[in-house]
């Protein structure tokens, strides 16, 4: 359980061809601006100040990279991509980050896994199924990915149990979990199921 807590800053990279190359499997972290991104990645690893989790989405404008592993030694990354959909973002700037952040999921050769946060109040929105829909080849080719319903703290059990399904439905595929951060619904499994995909 306690593999995500070794998780430490690697680098940042503004372009893919700054990212660094090696042989070690990757989890990228996606999601809307508003999603819980910064803050799932924080309660997953135990650390309050890993991925910066501002009250203005839409910060993040790099692909972030932290390493994980053990005794000190590298066994993963996890890849904290910029969010996306934020209207205060200036347009050709959105434009040049969904390019970048599809750039890498098709691109990214070590990419193992994917999560997608999303916030079951609004479902998955048009441009997590567009996100889906770039990364369906992939795992058609064996890419993992699960779709993480943030904030699950703010729905009732039926809610809950409703969201779970059309998401399931809309995923096709991928595993699909509620999560809530405030009241650790789901951290460990989602902790135990990464652990296992990094480490097949």
């Amino acid at each position: 359980m306690g593999w995500l807590h070794t998780a430490r800053f690697l680098t940042t990279a503004a372009q893919l061809h700054h990212l660094p190359v090696y042989d070690l499997p990757e989890i990228a972290f996606v999601g809307r601006s508003n999603a819980g991104k910064s803050t799932c990645i924080n309660v997953l690893t135990q650390q309050k100040r890993l991925a910066y989790a501002s009250k203005t989405p839409g910060r993040t404008q790099h692909i972030n990279l932290f390493a994980m592993g053990r005794q000190g030694k590298t066994d993963a990354v996890l890849a904290d991509l910029p969010g996306y959909g934020y209207a205060a973002v200036p347009k050709q700037d959105k434009i040049r980050w969904q390019q970048v952040m599809a750039n890498y999921l098709l691109t990214r050769p070590n990419l193992r896994a994917m999560v997608l946060m999303c916030d079951p109040r609004h479902g998955l929105t048009e441009l997590d199924e567009i996100l889906l829909d770039v990364i369906r080849p992939r795992v058609e080719e064996g890419l993992k990915f699960l779709v993480l319903l943030t904030k699950a703290d703010k729905l009732n059990k039926t809610d809950g149990a409703k969201a779970l399904q059309i998401t399931k439905l809309q995923a096709g595929g991928g595993e699909v979990r509620l999560f809530s951060a405030l009241k650790k619904q789901g951290v460990d499994e989602v902790a135990a199921t990464l652990y296992k995909w990094m480490h097949p």
